[in-house]
């Protein structure tokens, strides 16, 4: 039966016919119950009042609104206290936890906002701006190539293309999209104090920089590339490929890129064997040029090759699967020219193609 098919009061109507002398058998037949049920309302209501009922009816009114009250209260504590972690400060912000809300709890959209303490106007407000597809789209197209890039490389990239478009807007969009990257390397906690620079140099081929970084083939064997970069333009001069490279490879490939543009100034170099041999020491000597070593124990000291290595690993070296020597020169080379020409970097390789060309004219025996 169910539960609230009679009232209590019509209950207690019931049992009253009983008390009066109306036989048992005929009054449950007549209500349409058991027996068993009969005797279970006397047992619970026997002997009551209809103003008992009715404060019985009141009490057993009010413990349920109170059930329910306490109810809402643990529930909104809990719900505040999921939401607690999260920042909630701007009103777009405050949209995406009521809707959160309302699909993880199931309440409703008043009862919500009031939760999240956001009016119910801005919830339903709808933004009027344009969703410029062709932009986005232009976007998926340009992180899907250049796989590595943030949205600052890509808001360059767009804007060499035509796009008007400013850098909080481009994050916006890059947000939007779920385009962001997620970095595996773990964040300082302390700070870093680097040494002060013994040079600046303030035009191309002033400093060079160079160091090694190795990597593998698909059957396991390794190689190794040397790359050398211009620390003013932030070119990369040349990324030498080889199973072995040794101080004679570092000197021919310096011999190739001094006779196209001329030898440097200085040259920023760490502690190892290839840089701190007599062939290097010799080559330095003949062109005048001083070498500058970094601090054991200090990378940042050499941290333009550094930079530029994280991002040659990131951006070319973990993207490809190499299977043979030839192939990963090919496809090397291939990356340092798209560096150079395409990839956006500091200030001066942002500038336009004919004004970055002319920063370059007075290099000695440019082409």
């Amino acid at each position: 039966m169910k539960r609230k098919r009679f009232s209590v009061e019509q209950i207690v109507a019931v049992l009253k016919q009983a008390e009066l002398g109306v036989p048992v058998a005929d009054l449950i037949r007549h209500v349409g119950i058991s027996e068993q049920t009969f005797y279970r309302w006397k047992k619970q209501y026997a002997g009551m009042q209809s103003d008992q009922v009715r404060e019985l009816k009141q009490l057993q009114e009010e413990n349920a609104r109170l059930k329910r009250l306490v109810a809402e209260l643990s529930l909104d504590k809990a719900i505040l206290q999921d939401i607690a972690s999260k920042n909630v400060v701007r009103p777009a912000l405050r949209k995406d936890v009521v809707d959160y809300v309302i699909s993880h709890y199931g309440l409703t959209m008043r009862r919500a906002c009031r939760l999240v303490k956001q009016p119910r106007s801005v919830q339903y407000y709808q933004s009027v701006k344009d969703p410029r597809p062709a932009l986005r789209a232009r976007m998926r197209e340009l992180a899907y190539t250049r796989v590595r890039y943030g949205y600052r490389r890509v808001h360059v990239l767009l804007r060499r293309e035509g796009w008007q478009l400013g850098r909080d807007q481009a994050y916006r969009l890059y947000c939007e999209e779920q385009l962001q990257l997620r970095s595996k390397l773990p964040k300082r906690r302390k700070m870093v104090v680097t040494r002060v620079q013994k040079i600046v140099p303030g035009k191309p081929n002033d400093a060079w920089s160079m160091d090694f970084v190795s990597d593998q083939l698909a059957d396991g064997s390794k190689f190794r590339t040397l790359t050398v970069v211009d620390v003013f333009t932030k070119e990369a001069l040349a990324i030498e490929v080889g199973q072995r490279l040794r101080g004679e490879h570092v000197v021919s490939a310096l011999n190739r890129i001094a006779a196209r543009r001329g030898a440097p100034r200085h040259i920023f170099v760490d502690n190892g064997s290839e840089f701190s041999g007599r062939l290097l020491d010799m080559w330095a000597y003949h062109h005048m040029s001083r070498i500058d070593f970094s601090r054991p124990g200090k990378p940042t000291d050499n941290c333009h090759i550094e930079t530029f290595n994280g991002s040659f690993r990131d951006e070319c070296l973990n993207l490809h699967w190499f299977e043979m020597l030839h192939e990963a020169k090919a496809i090397i080379e291939a990356w340092r020219q798209d560096d150079n020409e395409s990839r956006p970097h500091s200030a001066l390789k942002e500038l336009a193609p004919a004004e970055f060309a002319r920063q370059l004219v007075f290099l000695p025996g440019a082409a």
